[in-house]
Formats: structure tokens, C-alpha cells, sequence
């Protein structure tokens, strides 16, 4: 099959082009830039480069509609938030022999908004942390909030279309009223509903799941052993773990419920008051340690694909444990924020490795890990990533002007 995988600087799309180029596909690779992360692998037939989807939508659907329709594409795979949306707003621009593997823009645009996903969850019984819904600043009291402190302040949306491009939002935190005031006035009004919710303390648990017409195929579960930065965010270096049974039954409720088709990503906090896993968000989309998931043994890409051509008939819910994944760069950045930074500075929690022994952990070999980026039968994606971090590096070292 010919499959056009957009968003190729992502490490997700590197892990979705090597898993379909091996099982023999064509895949073509596209970028806002001619050269991509993605598109340096081996398995990449083609790169092609297409506008801006942040701030140029409709010049970004209609190339990709146009490539589809003259290269005969058959499947499109769009790989993170903005270009799920705009390829799904879009969706009658494409031909019909072209698959999108992935639901209707109405059911991509609720799983994306947290306020609807907590609604749904408490009418289905999944556990979440207790929350309040503002429509503006104005509709609480800083020094009264409904919810004691510390409180997790959480845009509805990660990314909230306006004026014909993107605002992204992000995840912060009050420890007092006046961070929380402080922090309201700080948010643009376009963003709202926002919601507050009590700061679950706990390990962070993701379960990634392959679902077709609603029904839970495929799942997978990893925990994360350090993240960049080290106080909480990207995982740098992970290690696959056994379902949660109650999360995962949690899950497959959701994801039955919304009638869901194709990969997401469930994400919960599992709490240390009663070790029971409480619903953060669903991402409907591929995740950055993907790659993880296919070392293990659970090929989501490959799932997602066969199942265009036949519906699947068995599931998937076992595969190996204790496998590692390591973004060696990403890993180097997190070490250098570490090294460069107190634990104040980082507001790291009790317990989080001093300096030398961090440093000691990273340096120490583990040969259950294994290089997400640096693949031997594979080369091209290390040396492109290589050369992009070093070119950062230099810039931020070298004066400006």
C-alpha cells in the first residue's frame, strides 16, 4: 500500500515509517521542511514538503488533498494534534479511496477537549480527580477555589484554533491564591473552559490502546524512568510494564463508549491515597515513545494498517517487559538541566536522585535498552538528529548578531 505519514520530524513518525516500510509498504514522508527526521530512514520512499499546517491550514489541506488524489495515495496518516484536526475537518476533500484510520472530526474534536472527557468519565464510572469547570477568570475565588491547594490549572484544549492558526496551551499549578490569581490573569481568554483540579500525587501511568469501531484490540502499558525536564514531561528513557487492570478497564469503557477507531493514548495518575488510577486525558493520536510499544512486541502502526484490509479478529494484550527505549539526545538534555539547575529551581520532589547519582544512572549501561533513534540497519535518522542538535547547541553557546 502507498501511505502518506505527515508530521516528519516527530519521533512517533519514525517509528510509524520503519514499522510499515519493513512490512513492505511505500511510505511517503512529509514535512514543513524538504529534509526531516522521518524522512532520513531508509524505509522512506519518498519526502515530500507541504506549507505550514500552525499558520497556513488551508494551504496545508489543500496540497495534502491535492498529493493524495495525483500520487493514488492510499492510506493517510496524519501524526500529531494540528494536522489530525485540520486532514479530519477536512475530510470530505479527500477521495474515497484514500483510508484515514482514525474517527470523524466531531469525535476527535470531544476526545480532545478534557472538560467533555471528565463528564463522560464520571457518568461511565471512571475514576478522575476532582475538578471545576471555569468559563472565565471571573468565576472563581483565588482565595477559595472549591479545591484545596496545591491545584492543577488545565486549558480545556492542548491546542485551541484561533484566528487562523493555533494558540498552545499547557498544564500549570498554584500552590497559593495569589499563584492562582496570578496565574488566571496570565491565560488568554480565547482558551477557556479551564479546568481546576486537585494535584494527584502519583506515578503517571499511559496506556496505549488500538481499538476498531470501539472495541479494544490492542493495549500496551510503560512507565517512565526519566523525563526532560527531570521534573516532569517528555520521556527520555522508558520501560514497558504490565496493564493495569482497572485502568485498563477504564479504558476500553471510554473508548467503547466514543465508538472509537484507530490509536490513542489514555493517560492516568495512579493515587498514592488509594493506588486506584484516575483519568488525566485521552491524546487521539500516535505517542512519542511508540517506539517502545513495537520493540515490546506490540506493532501499532502495522495493527492500524492490516486492519484496512481485514478487521481484526484476536487481541493483543500481552508482550514483553522490562524492555527499555532510550532518546539518547533527549536524555542528554534532561542531564544537562539536571546537572545545571538545583532541585528548588526544578521543584523536583522528595526523593528524585541528587546530581551524582543521576549522573551515575545515566551513565550506567543497561543492556535491556535500546536506542530509539540510533538503529544500526538504519543510520540516516541518527545523523540528521545529530546534526540538528549540534546546530542547536552552537546557537545557543555562540554570542547572537
Amino acid at each position: 500500500m502507498k501511505i502518506l505519514v505527515t508530521d516528519g520530524d516527530s519521533r512517533a513518525a519514525l517509528a510509524i515509517v520503519r514499522s510499515l516500510g519493513k512490512a513492505g509498504h511505500e511510505v511517503i514522508v512529509g514535512s514543513t521542511r524538504t529534509r526531516s527526521l522521518a524522512g532520513a530512514s531508509k524505509y522512506c520512499g519518498t519526502g515530500i514538503c507541504y506549507p505550514d499546517p500552525d499558520g497556513y491550514r488551508e494551504s496545508f489541506v489543500n496540497f495534502i488533498a491535492e498529493y493524495v488524489a495525483d500520487e493514488s495515495v492510499d492510506v493517510l496518516l496524519p501524526v500529531t494534534d494540528i494536522t489530525t484536526m485540520s486532514i479530519g475537518a477536512n475530510r470530505d476533500r479527500f477521495p474515497a479511496s484514500c483510508a484515514l484510520p482514525f474517527p470523524d472530526i466531531d469525535t476527535v474534536n470531544q476526545v480532545a477537549d478534557k472538560a467533555a472527557m471528565l463528564a463522560l468519565a464520571e457518568r461511565l464510572g471512571v475514576d478522575v480527580p476532582r475538578s471545576r469547570v471555569l468559563l472565565a477568570s471571573a468565576e472563581v475565588d483565588p482565595a477559595n477555589p472549591g479545591l484545596a491547594f496545591p491545584v492543577v490549572i488545565k486549558p480545556f484544549k492542548s491546542r485551541v484554533q484561533a484566528d487562523g492558526g493555533w494558540i498552545y496551551t499547557g498544564v500549570s499549578y498554584a500552590t497559593t491564591a495569589a499563584e492562582l490569581e496570578h496565574a488566571l490573569q496570565r491565560l488568554d481568554p480565547r482558551i477557556y473552559p479551564v479546568l481546576l483540579q486537585e494535584k494527584i500525587v502519583g506515578p503517571g501511568m499511559g496506556l496505549c490502546v488500538y481499538a476498531h469501531q470501539g472495541t479494544t484490540f490492542a493495549a500496551f502499558s510503560h512507565r517512565r524512568l526519566r523525563e526532560k525536564p527531570p521534573s516532569g514531561g517528555v520521556s527520555v528513557l522508558r520501560e514497558s510494564a504490565e496493564l493495569d487492570p482497572l485502568a485498563l478497564r477504564f479504558s476500553e469503557t471510554m473508548l467503547q463508549e466514543l465508538g472509537w477507531h484507530g490509536v490513542a493514548m489514555v493517560e492516568f495518575k495512579q493515587d498514592v491515597r488509594d493506588g486506584r488510577p484516575k483519568l488525566m486525558e485521552i491524546n487521539g493520536r500516535f505517542w512519542g515513545s511508540l517506539q517502545l510499544a513495537i520493540d515490546a512486541g506490540v506493532d501499532f502502526p502495522k495493527l492500524l494498517i492490516d486492519a484496512i484490509q481485514a478487521p481484526p479478529s484476536h487481541r493483543a494484550l500481552e508482550y514483553r517487559i522490562g524492555v527499555r527505549t532510550r532518546w539518547l539526545w533527549g536524555d542528554v538534555d534532561a542531564l544537562m538541566i539536571r546537572l545545571f539547575h538545583t532541585a528548588e529551581q526544578l521543584d523536583l520532589p522528595p526523593g528524585h536522585p541528587s546530581k551524582a547519582r543521576y549522573l551515575r544512572q545515566f551513565l550506567t549501561y543497561d543492556r535491556n535498552s535500546r536506542l530509539e533513534i540510533e538503529r544500526l540497519d538504519d543510520p540516516g535518522p541518527w545523523a540528521y538528529e545529530t546534526k540538528q542538535w549540534l546546530g542547536s547547541l552552537l546557537s545557543a553557546l555562540l554570542p547572537s548578531g
